[in-house]
């Protein structure tokens, strides 16, 4: 099925968007950071969203809106199944940076292109945004981390203490990268 990206304004972020979303994962390895080296370990857990986690979700991408950055969702027949937030904010050494700070596709449907659409969609904002670069302080499940690595992402140059969690990969991805054949449309 056809997929559509659309900008979404702050009025359409609300709990009832996220009605057919799944944000379940299940993780059986994880990439960790031990003695200056990254090492794959064996780590089981599942990580879902509970009511509470959506409505702070949703409370965060209406904020990135209002303050200047970019929310996209992905769609099939009319329901929401992925999304990205690039956060406004510029940062870094030189401000090379702005936040990849969400990017989610519903469990049934991953694995058919819609994060790889979602990806370029917000790196062609944030480009528009005046960033050199895409910060991401990424999950360190092995899946997630081999698609920002097929992406072209990297380890971050410099980390963000704000943004660096004790148990995140942080990334980076040069916008000059950035596919400009995709167009954004309110």
């Amino acid at each position: 099925m056809e997929s559509s990206i659309q900008i979404l304004t702050e009025p359409q972020i609300t709990r009832e968007l996220f009605r057919h979303f799944n944000r379940r994962q299940e993780v059986s390895k994880c990439w960790q950071r031990e003695q200056g080296l990254w090492v794959l370990n064996e780590v089981s857990f599942v990580e879902d969203w509970s009511e509470e986690q959506y409505q702070f979700l949703v409370k965060c991408l209406r904020n990135t809106v209002l303050t200047g950055g970019l929310v996209l969702g992905a769609f099939i027949q009319g329901k929401m199944i992925g999304f990205a937030s690039v956060e406004s904010r510029h940062f870094g050494s030189s401000k090379q940076y702005v936040q990849l700070s969400c990017i989610h596709v519903s469990c049934e449907s991953r694995g058919q292109g819609l994060g790889k659409k979602l990806f370029r969609f917000a790196s062609l904002g944030a480009k528009k945004m005046g960033a050199e670069k895409l910060y991401i302080s990424a999950h360190p499940a092995q899946e997630t981390q081999a698609f920002y690595h097929m992406l072209g992402c990297v380890e971050a140059g410099e980390y963000d203490g704000d943004l660096a969690e004790p148990y995140s990969c942080q990334q980076e991805y040069m916008l000059y990268d950035c596919q400009l054949e995709y167009t954004l449309k309110d």
